[in-house]
């Protein structure tokens, strides 16, 4: 059939007020380690546990998601911190169902207001509000599932090419 391999990354935009919070817990650790240093050493547990909470909220607040088609077959892995990639979803196109633009009406029943069917969704887009985002409704391990995806064109216009009549464009 097709033989190509077209990856694609998408990185999550940060939340509003996640810089504020990594700078209060910084300013609340160094505060709690020199008043464990001056006043007393129970403060020095708190300081050195906030410290640890802030290197561990900065690598898991981080997330990319990695889009890959080769072939049929369409894989989303989820990297998190920019060091621990876990691979999401395997999924075969061929047990697609659509790809449209989240106004579509190909995938106006999946909508989460006003549509008549409830699936398990999945999102793995940027929050960008300049990017279009698409559902694609796929079977994968015998349920029927919803993913929202920031595709570009190039991997839209490949997956046109292998379902010509389940892609839609925006």
């Amino acid at each position: 059939m097709y033989n190509y391999k077209i990856t694609a990354q998408v990185k999550r935009k940060k939340k509003a007020g996640e810089g504020a919070l990594k700078a209060v817990m910084v300013i609340f650790g160094v505060l709690f380690v020199l008043m464990g240093i001056m006043l007393s050493r129970g403060f020095m547990l708190p300081g050195f546990l906030l410290v640890g909470l802030y290197f561990f909220y900065d690598v898991f607040s981080q997330k990319e998601y990695e889009y890959t088609l080769e072939g049929a077959n369409f894989t989303v892995a989820v990297i998190t911190g920019k060091r621990y990639r876990r691979e999401a979803h395997m999924l075969n196109l061929q047990e697609m169902e659509a790809v449209a633009p989240n106004w579509h009406e190909k995938v106006a029943k999946y909508r989460i207001k006003g549509g008549s069917e409830r699936l398990k969704k999945y999102d793995y887009t940027s929050y960008d509000d300049n990017i279009p985002y698409y559902t694609m409704i796929i079977t994968e391990e015998g349920r029927k599932i919803k993913l929202l995806l920031d595709l570009n064109d190039e991997i839209l216009r490949a997956m046109k090419k292998i379902c010509p009549d389940k892609v839609y464009f925006a």
